[in-house]
């Protein structure tokens, strides 16, 4: 059974930094692209960056430079790392694999300004 369990939310002042991490299991974790995507009140869910199985990375524009996705395969752990944290990046941020439909529970950011 797959199972992806975010964790690392929480409430930090505009200018600080959170990082997230998603633990996979029920997959193989190494074959798969992973992604992190959010969702703020009243909006559409939308991707935030994804990493490849080789490590390839891309980021929707709004936060390249701020946020650096990475994976452990080891830990079958991916990670996101936000920084320079903006009032406008509260959502609840979900992890997903990729190609499958299968989302974690979400884990809530809160940006005060």
């Amino acid at each position: 059974q797959v199972s992806l369990v975010e964790s690392g939310g929480g409430l930090v002042q505009a200018g600080g930094s959170l990082r997230l991490s998603c633990a996979a299991s029920g997959i193989i974790f190494s074959s798969r692209a992973m992604g992190w995507y959010r969702q703020a009140p009243g909006k559409q869910r939308e991707l935030v960056a994804a990493i490849g199985r080789a490590g390839n990375t891309n980021y929707a524009d709004f936060v390249k430079g701020r946020f650096t996705i990475s994976r452990d395969n080891a830990k079958n752990t991916v990670y996101l790392q936000m920084n320079s944290l903006k009032p406008e990046d509260t959502a609840i941020y979900y992890c997903k694999i990729v190609t499958l439909d299968y989302w974690g529970q979400g884990t809530q950011v809160t940006v005060s300004s």
